[in-house]
């Protein structure tokens, strides 16, 4: 898959990691006083606990007490960089490289610096010479290249390497990248068929090849190569990743189906990807309502494999897009069955339960609800209007005053509550008491107004 440049860095993160470890040079010290070394020393333990201006001012007399001391000039550098002061870094870091030349971790720490400040030739120059003591560092030297957009220099040396030491992913990773940002899709098309010919068992690299066809409009190729990938992988649901697309596309329903069954069910496909594949279908189905029957199977299927409810309140909202609110309350009360914790497709649910009127089952829900999330007002509120609609309005009357202690300052919310309130005492027979919450629930909405 492509990466990003955030990507690459992070892939040598590992290695940096150990680039960057308290170097020990104490070896180099030389001949040093007693106060040179107390000083020294402190300096290393003001380093480590991150108290980088005491290391300083350390090393400063360190550097007064033996100027031409490489040791101290290293760890100045080191002291300067983790301030982020790159500029001061680099020139005690080459001040050590000038007293110490080519000694490979004050090179390293120079290396660093430089990528820091943004300064890439300089870091580039420095890492071809680290090459020499380790050939790991043409890892590091394609990263610098890509960061400083040298995209020539860059795919030259990925030849290079490919050459030398076989094709790997991180550097077929780093030419599609390139490819990308340079929209240089034919040589991009031309990596992925010669990556097929050198590795023909990297699923990937063919799917990688389906999309550039896809997106390239060259329907026919991308159909070819999926056909080919399925004849190398006969058992693989991976393929009809792109299978599924082609047989919508031709109107091949039957197939289709199949295709998308293998890959909703596969447990090696992410869930991400399934979702895209049954968001297709559903719209699929949108301009071909004669297989609605069909998307409840495929999303049982969906989450079976995923355990994940949150398909149902997918499907749920696309059906209310429809406005078709059978459908769409199945699939919420289904998605709720497995999951009630989800607030906002309990809310969901009872705002279409109350308005296909099952009262009943909008009663008991909210009940239910409330248990989980006490401190919503919407769910007193549901409550107290699903027990007037079916005539206990006592029960409305207790759970809305109760509910009135959630409200905050929303007058709709809080005119729907007075409102709701003046329907349970009106069914009481309390008309006092009705008006009153009759008039509140006016001034309330008067408000918004």
């Amino acid at each position: 898959m492509l990466l990003s440049i955030g990507i690459f860095s992070s892939a040598l993160a590992a290695q940096e990691k150990n680039q960057l470890q308290e170097v020990s040079m104490e070896d180099d010290l030389g001949n040093v006083s007693d106060e040179f070394q107390e000083h020294f020393f402190e300096a290393l333990k003001q380093k480590a606990i991150e108290n980088y201006d005491k290391a300083l001012i350390e090393l400063q007399i360190c550097e007064k007490l033996q100027p031409d001391n490489a040791v101290v000039f290293f760890e100045m550098g080191k002291n300067y960089k983790f301030q982020k002061q790159y500029e001061k870094s680099i020139a005690s870091l080459q001040q050590a490289n000038r007293l110490k030349p080519n000694k490979l971790d004050i090179l390293v720490q120079l290396m660093d610096s430089y990528k820091l400040q943004k300064e890439y030739d300089a870091a580039i120059l420095i890492a071809k010479k680290l090459i020499s003591f380790d050939e790991n560092y043409f890892q590091e030297l394609s990263v610098l290249y890509f960061e400083s957009q040298q995209y020539n220099k860059l795919l030259s040396l990925l030849d290079q390497l490919d050459a030398k030491l076989g094709v790997s992913e991180f550097r077929y990773s780093m030419r599609q990248e390139i490819y990308k940002l340079t929209n240089n899709t034919s040589a991009e098309i031309q990596t992925l068929q010669e990556s097929i010919k050198l590795n023909p068992e990297n699923e990937t690299t063919y799917l990688n090849l389906i999309f550039v066809y896809s997106k390239e409009g060259m329907t026919k190729e991308a159909f070819e190569t999926a056909q080919q990938m399925q004849q190398r992988f006969p058992n693989s649901k991976v393929v009809h990743l792109a299978l599924y697309k082609f047989y919508l596309e031709s109107r091949d329903f039957e197939k289709a189906f199949i295709s998308i069954k293998k890959v909703l069910g596969a447990e090696e496909i992410a869930a991400d990807a399934k979702f895209k594949v049954l968001n297709d279908f559903v719209l699929f189905v949108r301009d071909n309502p004669q297989y609605e029957d069909k998307v409840k199977e495929v999303a049982d299927i969906f989450a079976d494999t995923e355990g994940d409810p949150l398909i149902y309140q997918k499907l749920g909202e696309f059906y209310m897009l429809k406005n078709d609110k059978e459908l769409a309350i199945s699939f919420f009360e289904r998605g709720l069955s497995e999951s009630i914790d989800n607030f906002e497709l309990l809310k969901n649910t009872l705002l279409l339960q109350l308005d296909l009127n099952r009262f009943i089952e909008a009663a008991e829900l909210s009940k239910n609800g409330l248990e989980i999330f006490p401190a919503q007002p919407i769910l007193y509120l549901i409550n107290g209007i699903s027990l007037n609609k079916l005539q206990a309005y006592h029960q409305a009357e207790e759970i809305l005053t109760f509910g009135l202690d959630y409200l905050l300052d929303d007058p709709q919310i809080m005119g729907d509550f007075f409102e709701q309130l003046s329907i349970s005492y009106k069914g009481l027979g309390d008309v006092s008491k009705a008006n009153e919450f009759q008039e509140k629930a006016l001034k309330s909405k008067k408000t918004i107004n």
